[in-house]
């Protein structure tokens, strides 16, 4: 473990040391390898003040300096304890770190200025404003450290080889559809039949010739062969707490796309959809008590933002009154619970990753993320997101079944409310479709969508949920080869052209 010695002793940074020394001791990657030194931590001992900090300074393995715009107490030789602390470490050949605070020096005491200057002969110095922009910048300079000193030898998750995994691995056919989906979505360049060394090449998905962790994920045959806790756990409850046994469990497994588009299929296929009239239009309209984008957002979130060196899963849980969506992992460095709610910067925990989800329009990269669920929510009449971190970082969306019934024009709950074996305009197309076992782009081709996110969501998933389609691979649900057809009731559904509830 090293031992960072954080200075100053001065007032003026007490509020930054103590959230620097919080920072590093909680930071899942430094917290292994770093144990931060703050003086005032120091128990009682009996000794001079001076002998003590300067000791604990031989004692660590880093010196961070924090400069500011004083100077501190300055004792009979009129140096002040930063300078000897500086010093010190200096003399003992120590790994220093030096922070000036402020764009520029003006307005700092003439001393310090002398200070700042003289480390800036001896050091590279970074400056900050705030802690928000002084932790991205320590990191930074810890990794460095790691890195240099051979106690960590790594790149990013996403773009690390995948043990084991070969091109072999990977789908053609998934590739494929991904270059179908994003060069409708995004413009992308690459032709759909591109080799797969070109697209992986281009996407940045290759390491020394073999697939990257984020290319097994985004177009592996089986990803969880490879990255097994990728896979995402969804379970319903029928109360307000997690309670054994659980009603509904189900794990899914697949490429990032796929859990993506099943975990939102479940939430979907619990949740209250009511169906109005179409006394104003020949199109019934349709609404859920939670809009479908905003559960699909916390979702790809969960998926894309994760830690994926955990060996935890994501994990999908409804309940009566709210849906959670808990993964393991964090806030960047310099982004807080509080930020989330006000217009911020895209920190991508896995940019190799969030990149094709961008390409295939399952995320954008602005950082509206958490700010159009909060609106979308808000719009919709429900109660606004939440947003904690408890051993990972977990969304909560707040339910009211009778909203759906609402937002179709209806009136009291006790009213027609038709819910998800209710059949739509979408489901009675793709019903037409059926005829014979079809894949799902044939399904897709035959009612005239290319965007498959929609398809499932409208169309493919409450006809499976109302039992009116099921598959021909019901044990293998991501199956490359999975078929869908007609069940007897689908038939007969179809056969007299009405709504069934």
């Amino acid at each position: 473990m090293q031992r960072i010695f954080i200075s100053s002793v001065q007032k003026e940074f007490a509020a930054e040391r103590a959230a620097l020394a919080d920072y590093l001791r909680t930071d899942p990657l430094l917290r292994r390898f770093f144990e931060p030194f703050l003086f005032e931590e120091l128990p009682a001992i009996d000794q001079q003040t001076s002998t003590a900090y300067l000791a604990q300074v031989t004692s660590c393995d880093i010196y961070l300096g924090l400069f500011g715009n004083s100077y501190g107490f300055e004792d009979a030789q009129g140096i002040s304890p930063t300078e000897h602390e500086f010093n010190c470490a200096t003399q003992q050949h120590k790994h220093r770190l030096i922070y000036v605070k402020g764009e520029t020096d003006q307005g700092k005491h003439a001393k310090m200025q002398t200070l700042i200057q003289h480390a800036s002969n001896q050091v590279i110095r970074r400056r900050f404003n705030t802690s928000a922009n002084l932790h991205p910048a320590v990191y930074a300079s810890l990794v460095d450290y790691l890195q240099a000193h051979e106690l960590l030898r790594f790149t990013p998750f996403d773009a690390s080889a995948c043990r084991d995994a070969t091109l072999a691995d990977l789908s053609f056919e998934k590739i494929q559809s991904f270059l179908r989906t994003a060069r409708l979505a995004r413009n992308l360049s690459l032709a759909e039949d591109a080799a797969t060394n070109t697209v992986l090449t281009q996407l940045r998905l290759l390491k020394n010739d073999a697939p990257t962790n984020a290319a097994v994920l985004l177009f592996g045959k089986e990803p969880q062969r490879f990255i097994y806790n990728s896979e995402v756990k969804c379970a319903h409850f029928h109360g307000t707490q997690r309670q054994k046994p659980i009603p509904f469990y189900q794990v899914y497994k697949g490429t990032l796309f796929e859990l993506v588009d099943q975990a939102v299929n479940f939430v979907l296929s619990k949740i209250n959809l009511a169906v109005g009239t179409r006394a104003l239009s020949a199109q019934a309209p349709t609404a859920y008590e939670i809009p479908p984008e905003v559960v699909s957002e916390a979702i790809v979130n969960a998926i894309a933002h994760r830690d994926y060196t955990s060996t935890a899963s994501v994990q999908v849980m409804l309940f009566t009154d709210r849906l959670e969506v808990w993964n393991p992992g964090g806030l960047p460095p310099g982004l807080s619970l509080q930020a989330l709610r006000q217009p911020h910067g895209s920190y991508p925990a896995n940019p190799l990753i969030a990149e094709p989800l961008y390409l295939a329009k399952y995320i954008e990269r602005m950082g509206t993320g958490t700010g159009d669920m909060i609106e979308r929510c808000t719009a919709h009449g429900l109660p606004e997101p939440t947003f904690g971190l408890t051993d990972g970082f977990v969304t909560t969306i707040w339910r009211k079944p009778e909203l759906a019934l609402a937002h179709v024009g209806g009136e009291t709950p006790e009213m027609t409310q038709q819910v998800t074996e209710q059949v739509t305009e979408q489901v009675h197309q793709i019903l037409k479709a059926a005829v014979g076992d079809k894949s799902r782009a044939e399904l897709m081709a035959a009612v005239g969508l290319k965007a498959r996110v929609n398809f499932s969501r409208n169309y493919l998933e409450p006809a499976l949920a109302a039992g009116l389609i099921e598959r021909t691979l019901p044990g293998s649900p991501t199956s490359p080869t999975q078929k869908y057809r007609l069940t007897t009731k689908g038939r007969q559904v179809e056969k007299n052209g009405k709504t069934t509830t």
